[in-house]
């Protein structure tokens, strides 16, 4: 666990949270964050749910991050800070903790690093070992490329963003402002365009590209393929997690969050707020409404054109028997209401 060496007083994580300090002293430090349940003296937690009551009644962390509804739960050794949410509340500080322990990046373009003459780099621009910046592309504003990274022809990265280590950006790709993407993701690889013919597949070039907008993150070793004709687009504040499968002319809109291990087939239109548990697989050429949950390893084979909370798992087999079973599925409902009007009626008749 990374500590603040000087800590924060509690008074200071009060203030920065614009929150009220109800029980405390004041110039007691944490140095760290931590758990109720793995919390010691120096540590901040939080209690978010009446779930963790019994840990939040035990903890040993120095302040614990709760709302008032909550407040009487928290064990009294510990200073007491009142939130509205204290789960964002905890997000907000660990933010500015995490950047209180960043080290400092150095700016400028790194000796091993390969930047083509008709590259264009913004100012304050942190360009690290071995990377690569084809011909055309352009680099934003105070943007971090980390060792390895390629940004292919064309490409534009804008300002404020940091792509981690080995990170690839293909030609003519759109990634906006503040944006993160971490180690081993690829942006703008060929979607998977085959036709079939009697001597094997012959490949459909794929002519389109990959726009991302302002404020994405994205994760670990994920792969966004370019569009076929038009772009592969990703909204302003999706979040995606790891390992994440995005295929080509897929639409995500904004503030989407998506868990890892999601794969997501060609043509897909993923609404605005959606949220794609991990695992789950979302079949091509389907839309998705505004606002849908769908639970992890769940299958959408149909369009959703209604907000809600969504799951499905079905066991495989043949196709024909799969689609029957289907078929007599959706129906069920309908039968057990029909099965429940029989019985009513057989015990009246007795």
């Amino acid at each position: 666990m990374r500590r603040l060496p000087q800590g924060l007083t509690i008074a200071e994580v009060a203030r920065r949270l614009g929150a009220r300090l109800r029980r405390g002293d004041p110039e007691r430090r944490v140095h760290a964050l931590a758990s109720l349940g793995a919390a010691g003296a120096d540590d901040l937690s939080f209690l978010a749910s009446a779930r963790h009551a019994a840990q939040a009644r035990q903890t040993g962390a120095g302040a614990v991050l709760a709302p008032a509804a909550l407040a009487g739960e928290v064990a009294a050794g510990s200073a007491l800070i009142e939130v509205e949410d204290a789960h964002r509340a905890f997000g907000q500080i660990a933010r500015e903790m995490a950047a209180l322990l960043a080290h400092p990046i150095a700016r400028g373009v790194h000796p091993a690093a390969i930047v083509a003459p008709g590259a264009s780099l913004g100012s304050e621009v942190s360009i690290g070992p071995f990377v690569v910046v084809a011909d055309g592309a352009r680099i934003g504003d105070g943007t971090v490329l980390e060792a390895g990274v390629s940004v292919g022809r064309g490409s534009v990265i804008g300002t404020g963003c940091r792509l981690h280590p080995r990170v690839t950006i293909e030609h003519d790709c759109t990634i906006g402002n503040d944006c993160t993407v971490f180690a081993g993701t690829v942006v703008g690889a060929d979607g998977f365009g085959f036709a079939g013919t009697p001597q094997g597949w012959e490949k459909i070039p794929q002519l389109g590209a990959v726009v991302i907008g302002n404020s994405v993150e994205i994760g670990a070793n994920c792969t966004i393929d370019r569009g076929a004709l038009e772009d592969t687009v990703i909204g302003d504040g999706c979040k995606l997690d790891n390992l994440i499968q995005i295929a080509h002319n897929v639409r995500v809109g904004e503030h989407t969050a998506i868990a890892g291990c999601v794969g997501i087939a060609g043509s897909a239109v993923i609404g605005r707020r959606c949220r794609i548990g991990g695992g789950a697989g979302i079949l091509g050429h389907l839309e998705i409404c505004d606002d849908v949950t769908i639970s992890a390893m769940s299958l959408v084979a149909r369009s959703i054109r209604k907000p809600g909370f969504y799951s499905g798992v079905f066991p495989l087999m043949d196709n024909v028997d799969w689609e029957k079973s289907a078929a007599l599925l959706r129906r069920l409902p309908q039968w057990r209401e029909r099965l429940r009007r029989l019985e009513r009626t057989d015990r009246d008749e007795q």
